[in-house]
């Protein structure tokens, strides 16, 4: 005799039922029509042998059959879709070459250790370099993706969130912050970040001297965490050894940059694709 076996799919429905309260919601959800939603409620009881649903006007209330099945239905739902999505992954392989600036690296490293677990098979590359430089290595099809700070003399791409930018000095040491501001800045053309704090000084009439450059943040760093200059950073560039000037400072308020990011003309690859995703899920803007 063949063993009995839960549908998925009517399980499907019962969730959805439950998440929504009630058979018209869950239609919409599941993009049935009501009477599918009944239909699929009374095969699932008449194939237990139990009720697992009363009505109340227009909502459903679960019997107590009904919520302990709920827990099997959720538990069972979730176990398929993590093996489909498993098989599906495997399936995924090929080369994939990411281009991002040194300060954003750390904000993709949940993303990294998760591509690689979905996708093993996925030779991952991943090159460090200005947002200006990046962009135009994307055009000239060197690298399939670019998440860069957008750019003014390089537009484009899909703007994936935005970040305040802030005025920051070190954790324990800062310098005078009188005129002429000392300044570690970006070397010139390295990012939208000079331009902005130069721009934002000079219509507050305060004047400045760079004190250092360098092309990335790490470069920076020290010498404003030994307070002999003042960084601009995005909130999410501020380590434990910084700390961001607030308005009292006497400093202008500084603009939102945008990070966006930039696909190769080409046809995406399948790994592009799916790393786009992980991308765009992992830094899109939480509410609140």
């Amino acid at each position: 005799m063949r063993a009995p076996t839960l549908d998925l799919a009517l399980l499907r429905t019962l969730v959805a039922v439950a998440d929504t309260g009630s058979v018209t919601a869950a239609a919409r959800q599941l993009a049935y029509t009501q009477s599918t939603v009944s239909m699929q409620l009374a095969r699932l009881e008449g194939s237990l042998g139990v009720a697992l649903h009363e009505r109340e006007g227009r909502r459903i209330r679960f019997t107590a059959e009904g919520e302990r099945l709920l827990g099997h239905a959720r538990r069972l739902l979730a176990q398929n879709d993590e093996a489909l999505a498993d098989m599906k992954a495997r399936r995924v392989t090929g080369e994939l070459n990411l281009g991002i600036p040194e300060d954003y690296a750390t904000l993709l490293t949940a993303v990294f250790s998760w591509f690689h677990q979905l996708y093993p098979d996925v030779g991952l590359q991943v090159t460090c370099g200005t947002s200006a430089d990046l962009v135009e290595r994307v055009r000239g099809d060197e690298l399939d993706l670019a998440l860069v700070t957008r750019q003014r003399r390089s537009p484009g791409g899909e703007v994936i969130r935005r970040e305040p930018l802030a005025w920051a000095v070190g954790l324990e040491r800062q310098p005078s912050l009188t005129d002429p501001l000392p300044l570690a800045l970006y070397s010139p053309g390295a990012d939208l970040f000079r331009e902005v704090a130069e721009e934002a000084l000079a219509a507050a009439g305060r004047t400045w001297r760079v004190a250092y450059t360098s092309q990335s943040m790490a470069g920076l760093s020290p010498v404003v965490q030994a307070g002999l200059a003042i960084v601009v950073v995005t909130r999410s560039m501020l380590g434990p050894q910084l700390r961001a000037l607030d308005e009292a400072s006497g400093l202008p308020a500084l603009p939102a940059v945008e990070l966006a990011l930039h696909r190769a003309a080409r046809r995406p690859t399948e790994p592009a694709r799916r790393l786009a995703e992980l991308i765009r899920e992992a830094l899109a803007p939480t509410a609140g």
